[in-house]
């Protein structure tokens, strides 16, 4: 902000180029609320006493048509299309107990995203994950020695399972940068107006 406290003093606000990393049976309502608050927050721009760029949004997959755990097939972009991402959000998978979501963090897929966030995190990127997603970035082994939040229900095998990572479960919100943790299922929007 400027002296005066006034937002429109500092000029243009400039966009942040977002990636969403789908994974193959992504949590339906977490996909689509990411992607719904940061169209909602583009559309309203002009409303604005401040120049802002829109978000770049890019929604990339694990593989070229995701599909959700609702069955949906999801079409993604090609990295190689892009540039490079300043944030990668990851919704969660649509496995919710802890036995499936054991299963689904052992898929191709989940190992494939995992890998592609390791290089986002080595290139200085800000990475979010939300619900059932904390677990992947924590069985990618990004979050070791990070504060995190997850699904309350989930906080038990969490604990079990990653022991050098500081949960609070209590919170639907944590950033320890360069990662953001929201909560439970719906605390998908947090993360997106997080941002």
């Amino acid at each position: 902000m400027g002296a005066s406290g006034d937002i429109a003093t500092i000029g243009i606000i400039h966009a942040m180029n977002i990636y969403v990393l789908a994974i193959d049976g992504v949590f339906d309502v977490g996909l689509a609320a990411i992607l719904d608050t940061l169209s909602l927050a583009n559309e309203l721009i002009p409303t604005l006493d401040v120049a802002v760029e829109p978000f770049d949004v890019a929604l990339i997959g694990s593989r070229r048509n995701v599909r959700t755990a609702h069955g949906l097939l999801v079409p993604c972009v090609s990295r190689s299309n892009l540039r490079g991402p300043e944030t990668v959000l990851v919704p969660a998978l649509g496995a919710k107990q802890p036995a499936q979501l054991i299963d689904a963090l052992g898929s191709r897929d989940v190992k494939f995203a995992t890998g592609m966030l390791r290089e986002f995190a080595q290139g200085n990127v800000l990475i979010g994950a939300a619900c059932t997603a904390t677990f992947v970035l924590a069985d990618g082994g990004l979050l070791g020695g990070h504060r995190a939040t997850t699904s309350w229900w989930l906080a038990p095998v969490f604990r079990h399972r990653y022991k050098d990572i500081l949960l609070d479960e209590s919170r639907m919100l944590v950033t320890s940068l360069p990662f953001i943790t929201a909560g439970a299922a719906l605390a998908h929007i947090d993360l997106a107006l997080g941002l």
